[in-house]
């Protein structure tokens, strides 16, 4: 599940009557012949960056017998083209125009050309056969006009991503070759000033060809199946800038915060300045923050790109007194500061830039149990997180990321692994506004992991790779580390160069060497572990699996096993079937039951291609389901259980337990596993066990010791709260009832009590938790259904992905549960842009009314709303208890209708 180092090759441009120029910082070189004086600035606030998303042209090269020299022309005329949108990757833009049928639905991926590749199997290492569409180049052409006012100034061509290598021409000269253009996570600038025709029209033609099963690519493991054309293509934004002779780039603010006191911060500002002419240049480089000016000296020779710093040692006005720091959102407020830089030559503006930045600083050191834990400004942090993928296809939205993050935010996680895929610029400023944590690094399973296969111009892939990317990063208050591996450590040799790159780049935040528990000899312990579970496991698991091991307890991988201690990179309770709609939307109509190889395409690969071992738990532990419908909300109760279990063990144990990170967050297409919310953004069991154990304040039930513990994730005191225990039985009877005086420290885990041996207990009971502040008001809560059958897991039987459950608890005897008639009431108010859909929900009956689903749809019987915030879902209501709870959602998505309050549940009418 995860993915490594992804590279960069020097730029060596092709000698050409004038000269062009990749902006890749380490890149060889050539510009245009230009004095600096004579030409044009920037000035503060002009129009300097032209977008190139629409109107481009797409072909593959089997239909195109023209050379880039002619496609680059105006003369060339793209008949029976694709017309795309850039960025766009070729399936994506084949299943956008409806050449390609939708391949998230049913089996309609496995019918595309290309598509040959096993089930399940990891087609990053599987070679494309030789008569795929995409086993050849594809064309993308652009027509554009630079406007006239760009004359005098430097022009470049940037490039956020091309997949995997590209030639490039413009206006019939070649201006990079697929030497030069190589590596999947590379960004590219080139200097056009020689080529471009300012006033007039101009062609660009791009030949990109798709990474090969010996390339550092872009890599989906056992998540999800990958694309026919391994996302070749444009992938990230195509866009024009202009500067004077001199171009600024990268600014960034290192910070060193005087923790614990937190009362002043010493800042480091750094940017890369690159000289866009074939002559030296003078100038000043200055930069503003609030009411600190600062000013430098700078001279570049021809061609030159250079970082330029401001160290605090030199320049003591970037001593702060009584800063605002950046916190994580649970510790406090994610301030930001602006940075503004800009580049002078003989007093005029050659570029300038505006950035937003945080004073923070983020240390780890590896505890007792091996595990790394994390402060921010000197206080501890449990890294409680989700591993993020972007869509199978590449394509993204910032209204889905903005969905996205505020789920991420509405469940209380604190923090998001991108695992190879690193984002977009928007991904990493919204976690830096919201104080969400970002922990980045390379990938798994694929080449980025043969390093003994890796020739001379993969080293010089990944270097330049990771350079551009620790450039991008740097400057983010929200990344926490970087992780120069994932399932293995790079060897010493590659270790050594990654590490160099990010001394040189002042990369600012602990570096990790993989996500696994194996040492290297150049940095020892990662104080991380990999070792599982990612397949079903009891819920008890979590806390059983201790340091100490269990008696026939299978050799655990280095790090530790999987139970709630030390720093998990990558874990979860396995399979998250998603509710019925999504269900429906997914395998179709003719699929819905039983299982079926449909329902398997959509899990994952090697060893999770289907959902066996979750679907037998789910049946020993709640009975057979005779329809889908049935299925489903136990799955609901089953994943609710599980993923609540986890993160509850990982809280309860800090600072033992360092971090946690529940594999995945998301799907990159329709799926049966691994994640908290499913591909529609509709939130199932695994969210809403996921936001109830991350309450700031949060009762406890312990599986492994019976007790009652109090979690306190919040960063301030909390005294004289009171809890409140009571067990029920089926019937509703009460049969244990206690109240506990209660003062929750600060980021704390205390014990409160074991519960007692409890006589008298139907087969399935239900243990109810309530924490109250001084006021009565209640601030914390839990409601588990337990069984009197004990749950034992087969240590000796127990594997890399799963320990097997030995005895499992029966939960049969709730469909005995009486039906419950529900009284529901709704209002709706707008909020800006949303609508809030206030639901009063009451339980008139004498029996327990349990797992009580609500949603909100648009008008009597129609689609859910989604995404939606709910205040809480999957509710259990007590006899004659009442609840209101709020949901929230975007106007824009009822459309006409009016919002519809929806009401379901195991046993509500």
């Amino acid at each position: 599940m995860n993915i490594r180092k992804l590279a960069v090759i020097s730029f060596l441009l092709v000698a050409m009557p004038f000269s062009f120029l990749a902006a890749n910082s380490t890149a060889q070189e050539k510009t245009k012949s230009a004095a600096p004086a004579k030409q044009a600035m920037t000035k503060p606030g002009a129009e300097s960056e032209l977008p190139l998303h629409e109107g481009w042209s797409l072909q593959t090269s089997a239909k195109v017998e023209a050379k880039g020299e002619v496609i680059s022309t105006p003369k060339f005329s793209p008949t029976g083209w694709h017309q795309v949108t850039v960025p766009t990757t070729v399936v994506s833009a084949l299943v956008k125009d409806k050449t390609l049928p939708d391949p998230f639905f049913a089996t309609n991926l496995r019918n595309f050309p290309g598509v040959n590749y096993p089930i399940g199997g990891n087609f990053s290492n599987i070679p494309m056969q030789t008569d795929s569409p995409y086993a050849v180049s594809w064309w993308y052409r652009k027509s554009f006009s630079i406007p006239a006012s760009f004359k005098g100034k430097t022009i470049w061509l940037k490039f956020d991503g091309i997949n995997y290598r590209a030639n490039l021409w413009l206006n019939g000269k070649q201006i990079a070759t697929s030497d030069d253009v190589a590596g999947a996570w590379r960004t590219y600038a080139f200097n056009i000033t020689g080529a471009a025709k300012e006033g007039a029209q101009n062609v660009l033609a791009v030949q990109v060809f798709a990474p090969t099963e010996n390339d550092l690519a872009i890599t989906f493991v056992d998540w999800n199946p990958a694309p026919p054309d391994k996302n070749m293509g444009l992938w990230r934004d195509v866009y024009l800038t202009t500067t004077g002779p001199v171009a600024l780039r990268y600014p960034t603010v290192v910070s060193k915060v005087n923790s614990p006191a937190n009362d002043s911060a010493q800042l480091t500002v750094t940017a890369q300045l690159k000289n866009g002419t074939s002559q030296p240049v003078k100038g000043k480089l200055k930069g503003q923050i609030e009411n600190v000016s600062l000013e430098q000296d700078v001279e570049l020779a021809a061609n030159e790109s250079k970082d330029v710093t401001f160290t605090p040692d030199k320049f003591s006005q970037l001593t702060f007194s009584s800063p605002r720091l950046w916190w994580p959102a649970q510790m406090g407020t994610p301030n930001l500061y602006k940075l503004t830089m800009q580049f002078e030559v003989d007093g005029a503006v050659s570029d300038h830039s505006t950035s937003e930045f945080g004073i923070r600083e983020i240390k780890s050191e590896v505890n007792s149990v091996g595990g790394r834990v994390f402060t921010v400004n000197g206080k501890n942090i449990l890294i409680r997180g989700g591993g993020w993928t972007p869509d199978m296809m590449l394509r993204e939205t910032s209204q889905r990321l903005q969905d996205e993050f505020r789920y991420v935010e509405d469940m209380g996680l604190n923090t998001v692994r991108l695992e190879g895929k690193l984002e977009t610029k928007e991904f990493y400023d919204i976690a830096d506004r919201k104080g969400i944590l970002v922990m980045a690094g390379w990938c798994c399973c694929d080449f980025w992991e043969r390093w003994p296969r890796w020739q001379p111009k993969d080293f010089e892939i990944a270097k330049q790779s990771l350079r551009d990317q620790i450039y991008r990063l740097r400057s983010h208050p929200s990344l926490v580390m970087w992780l120069n591996g994932s399932d293995n450590p790079p060897p010493p040799d590659v270790e050594q160069m990654y590490l160099d790159i990010e001394k040189e780049l002042l990369w600012p935040n602990p570096v990790v060497s993989s996500a696994t528990g194996k040492k290297t000899s150049v940095t020892g312990d990662s104080g991380m572990k990999m070792s599982g579970p990612y397949e079903y496991v009891a819920p008890s698991y979590w806390e059983v699996d201790t340091p100490e091991g269990q008696p026939g307890r299978r050799l655990c991988n280095p790090g530790g096993c999987g139970g709630g201690y030390g720093f998990d990179s990558e874990t979860s309770m396995g399979p998250a079937v998603p509710p019925v709609e999504s269900i429906r939307a997914m395998v179709g109509k003719d699929h819905m039951w039983p299982i079926d190889d449909v329902w398997n395409y959509h899990a994952g690969g090697g060893e999770f291609k289907t959902i066996g071992v979750f679907t037998d738990a789910l049946t020993n532990r709640y009975g057979k389901s005779d329809n889908v419908d049935d299925f489903a909300i136990k799955s609901q109760m089953q994943t609710y259980e599980g993923v609540r279990a986890m993160y509850e063990a990982y809280s309860r144990n800090k600072y033992q337990a360092a971090g946690v990170i529940q594999w995945m967050l998301n799907n990159a297409w329709p799926s049966m596993i691994w994640h908290l919310y499913d591909y529609y953004l509709r939130p199932g069991g695994g969210y809403f066990g996921a936001k109830r154990s991350m309450e700031a304040l949060h009762p406890i039930y312990g599986y492994d010791d019976h007790a009652i513990w109090v979690v306190s994730s919040q960063y301030t005191d909390a005294k004289g709260l009171k809890l409140i225990t009571k067990i029920y039985n089926l019937d509703a009877t009460e049969k244990f009832s206690q109240a506990n005086p209660v003062d929750a420290a600060a980021d704390s885990t205390t014990k409160i009590f074991a519960l007692p041996d409890v006589q008298g207990l139907s087969a399935t009971y239900f243990l109810l938790l309530r924490l109250e502040d001084s006021a009565g008001k209640q601030v914390g809560s839990n409601f588990y259904w337990l069984s009197t059958k004990p749950e034992t897991v087969d240590w000796a039987k127990s594997n890399w992905y799963t320990t097997p459950t030995a005895s499992f608890a029966d939960f049969t005897a709730i469909s005995q549960l009486p039906k419950v008639k529900l009284k529901v009431s709704e209002t709706t108010e707008h909020k800006g842009g949303d609508n809030v859909t206030h639901v009063t929900i009451e339980n008139p009956s004498k029996n327990l009314a349990f797992f009580v689903r609500l949603k909100v749809d648009r008008g009597a019987k129609g689609e859910e709303i989604l995404p939606v915030v709910w205040q809480d879902n999957y509710i259990s209501l007590l006899p004659g208890e009442k609840r209101t709870l709020t949901a929230t959602y975007r106007t824009s998505e009822l459309g006409t209708a009016k919002p519809s309050v929806e009401v379901s549940g195991w046993n509500a009418e």
